[in-house]
């Protein structure tokens, strides 16, 4: 296998090399932009969605006009203008966006970062011109906010900032205002002008969803920022003292049965917390935050998961905003991993070709992943650990960057510590390289080496992978190579397997059409992997495929499927499976969606194979322009030789009443089933036949912006053995207020 493997790895490496003549020639980027200077401005701006300022008549007007998606660099449907101009302390963008009947702009009240959903202009800015990541700052036509960081900066969708916006529909078509403080920015530490990288999208769903973008994209060019239009002005611009901080105050009051489902209620508990965090701009590219006894509740409880027949730990997204200032230097760090910090400080910043980031948290338990060859547990450690994770990029070249990363942990009998070097390589602008190069060393207290059966005593372990791939717009090529020690540690990352090698080639294709077709991209591809144990015994060798579609009314699908075998706790098992996936808007305000799958999987429980079928509907209505609604089931079934070993559904249902930008009211009810044969288990010890449980919330949440909050809310749980005698085992009414004083 190892002689074959390589074979196939230096063979996918070679063709995708020569395929684009990486080895003959130096990368090639998109030509220089001559820079539209954007004006200083020193009158004031009401930011109302009413463009009837002197500001926007002195401003740089730029013409969003070009289809980019579906269609390829086609004259967009509807006219576009994005206007700019900038004061010592704010970045003054506005859209006009033209519409032929504004009666049908999509376009409702909710939640900030919610509205992705509608139609919506978005401005990006790689504010320090490195190409390598910015910021994005997005209105839907009633100026509701959504924003976005890359890079260094910050990790998607996550990332919050306290800017202005309005947005207002007129007989034309919809206008939007924002005002972003430099505060809210990182920037280029420069005296006299900048030159920072910029586009603007338009998103306009109709029969499809078009994307109009400010100038022409070349698809064969993997790298989004080299292509961006470039803006000089900036002189002057200051952050100003750029402190923020942000106290809170909680209040948690709760009931308990004292034998879980037995028993009367006990008196009610309460508990009060008050919490600070704050940030400072050192200067306008560094940051140093820092939380004592922080509120790191998450409002919106995690959506749960069905955790039957699972090989792996759960992963849960996070939402707290302390992990999430300058989350992108941190990327590869499993923030949930902290469940609950005394004290947390941390410093992120770019200097030059120079990014770098460090965190030190004081968690007063400790969360941890125990991974395996051919699964892995997570399980909690009642000690207090400190954390810290230090992170050093460096830019290479127009798009490349190397860099150093260390992770360590320390409790009671308890450490980890990790350290390594990564690299990721443009050699052009299709043909890419990574690697990571990483080692570590452990050691557990008795209680988990123990239950391991291993020594307490500190043991280490390696882990390295490479990659290297042809990436253009209708072509992909890639091989990847990885092996991980199995005694290979990195417990504040989500690494749930270790003890393995692996080789994996692949190769994908897309087709593109215009927005008049019935489909507008189709997308192929294939994959061929072999995962060894560190003995050389196999754990996985197969082949799977995807393809994807994407057409009318916003539709999409997926289709993929994989053949192959699989070693768990020493037998070899042939499996199969095909999963799907399919949605579409039939109306502006009603989504339909569906996921599934169906083959012969692995019973961990009993160490077989069995036919599995998944199916996972989903609902979602915007009714009128404030009531939102959203309805998902989850059913799975797990068939063996000799009948139906369980059956699990889980139902989510979720509505929220937006009585204004700033209030919501929210209710979310989870309800769980799970039916078991007990007689078809080999062990069926510690299990039920049957458990249900019920979990509800209630939230009215009031926001003037992610940091100045109030929420009221009550949630409780039910649990037992079929629905209908479920009993209420919990409740909970809780309260907390936060404010953003910003200096």
């Amino acid at each position: 296998m190892k002689r074959n493997a390589t074979a196939c790895l230096c063979a996918a490496l070679a063709l995708a090399l020569f395929a684009s003549g990486a080895l003959a020639q130096p990368a090639v980027y998109a030509a220089e932009k001559i820079p539209h200077r954007v004006p200083k401005v020193t009158s004031p701006v009401v930011v109302d969605g009413v463009l009837d300022e002197d500001v926007w008549k002195r401003a740089l007007v730029m013409g969003v006009n070009t289809e980019v998606r579906p269609g390829e660099n086609v004259p967009a449907p509807v006219e576009t203008d994005m206007l700019l101009a900038y004061s010592e302390s704010h970045f003054y963008i506005a859209f006009r966006a033209h519409d032929p009947d504004p009666s049908i702009i999509r376009a409702r009240l909710c939640d900030r970062d919610r509205m992705w959903d509608d139609e919506w202009v978005v401005i990006g800015i790689d504010t320090y011109n490195d190409q390598r990541g910015g910021f994005e700052f997005a209105c839907n036509p009633l100026g509701i906010q959504g924003d976005t960081a890359g890079g260094v900066h910050g990790d998607g969708n996550s990332w919050d900032a306290i800017w202005d916006s309005a947005g207002r529909i007129h007989d034309w078509g919809y206008a939007v205002e924002m005002a972003i403080p430099f505060s809210s920015l990182r920037f280029q530490r420069s005296e006299g002008d900048q030159i920072w990288g910029v586009d603007a999208v338009r998103s306009y769903p109709r029969d499809v969803r078009h994307h109009i973008g400010l100038y022409p994209r070349d698809r064969d060019n993997n790298c989004y920022y080299c292509q961006m239009e470039k803006l000089i002005g900036f002189a002057g611009a200051t952050p100003g003292r750029n402190i923020e901080i942000d106290p809170t105050v909680s209040a948690v009051t709760s009931q308990a049965r004292p034998g879980f489902t037995e028993g009367r209620f006990e008196d009610p508990e309460s508990e009060y917390d008050v919490g600070v965090s704050g940030k400072w701009g050192v200067t306008p590219n560094v940051t140093l935050s820092a939380a004592l006894n922080p509120d790191f509740s998450q409002v919106e409880a995690d959506a749960f998961q069905l955790n039957v027949n699972r090989r792996d730990a759960v992963w849960y997204e996070e939402k707290r905003p302390f992990f999430l200032e300058g989350a992108g230097i941190f990327s590869d760090f499993y923030t949930r991993s902290i469940a609950d910090p005394i004290w947390g400080v941390k410093l992120t910043g770019k200097e030059g070709e120079n990014a770098f980031g460090a965190l030190v948290t004081r968690d007063e338990i400790t969360n941890l992943i125990v991974p395996g060859s051919e699964g892995s547990m997570s399980t909690t450690l009642d000690m207090e650990s400190t954390a810290a994770i230090l992170r050093y990029r460096r830019d290479v070249g127009e798009q490349s960057q190397v860099g150093l990363l260390m992770n360590g942990r320390e409790g009671d009998d308890y450490l980890n510590a990790m350290g390594g070097a990564t690299g990721d390589f443009w050699f052009t602008e299709s043909v890419h390289a990574d690697f990571i190069a990483l080692a570590s060393r452990t050691a557990y207290p008795d209680s988990v080496a123990s239950a391991l059966d291993r020594s307490a005593e500190e043991f280490d372990g390696t882990a390295y992978a490479l990659e290297l791939g042809h990436y253009t717009s209708g072509l992909d090529v890639y091989a990847e190579y990885a092996q991980l020690g199995p005694d290979f540690r990195t417990d504040l990352d989500y690494t749930t397997r270790v003890g393995f090698s692996q080789v994996e080639v692949g190769f994908g294709h897309t087709w593109y059409a215009d927005s008049d077709n019935w489909w507008t991209n189709l997308n192929f591809g294939s994959k061929y992997e072999r995962r060894e144990d560190s003995e050389g015994e196999l754990l996985s060798d197969g082949y799977s495929f995807w393809s994807n579609y994407q057409g009318q009314k916003e539709s999409f699908g997926y289709l993929g499927g994989w053949l192959g075998t699989e070693r768990y706790r020493g037998k070899e098992l042939d499996t199969w499976d095909l999963t799907y996936e399919a949605g579409f808007w039939p109306a502006g305000w009603l989504f339909l969606m569906a996921t599934g799958s169906y083959g012969e999987h692995v019973d961990t429980d009993n160490v077989r194979t069995g036919r599995l079928f998944a199916l996972r509907p989903r609902v979602e209505a915007k009714i009128g322009g404030r009531l939102s609604a959203e309805l998902a089931h989850n059913y799975e079934r797990l068939d063996v030789d000799d009948g139906r070993l369980y059956t699990a559904n889980l139902s989510y249902l979720k509505a929220v009443y937006q009585f204004s930008p700033r209030v919501f009211v929210r209710a979310i009810a989870q309800l769980y089933n799970e039916d078991r044969d007990l007689a078809l288990y080999v062990d069926p010890e510690d299990l039920e036949s049957e458990e249900s449980w019920l979990a509800t919330q209630v939230l009215l949440s009031y926001k003037i912006n992610p940091q100045t909050v109030f929420f009221l809310g009550y949630s409780d749980f039910h649990y037992g053995g079929e629905p209908r005698d479920i009993v209420q085992t919990d409740r909970t009414l809780f309260a907390k207020i936060g404010y953003a004083f910003v200096l």
